[in-house]
């Protein structure tokens, strides 16, 4: 006899993994925020040197990302229909 597939249950299919995972990734964000107080920053701009610059730096640029790719969104969305064969 073989064993059904369907009656295996994975860590995912409990509700609270979805908090689990978000509460992980911001410990791990936050551990990694703070390690920035730990090492020598060698900069090149007096900004760069400032507590957790690159973390807010490229949290901040893709924010900007999403939101530029919502507003070019309505500047090349084509109609549903443009590509049929008519």
């Amino acid at each position: 006899m073989t064993s059904n597939d369907d009656d295996k249950t994975y860590w995912l299919d409990d509700p609270k993994a979805p908090e689990l995972i978000w509460r992980v990734l911001v410990g791990v964000c936050v551990l990694l925020t703070l390690a920035d107080l730990f090492y020598e920053k060698h900069t090149h701009f007096a900004f760069e040197g400032w507590f957790g610059f690159y973390g807010f730096y490229g949290f901040f640029a893709c924010v900007g990302l999403v939101v530029a790719a919502k507003y070019m969104r309505t500047l090349i969305m084509r109609d549903e229909d443009y590509y049929d064969d008519e």
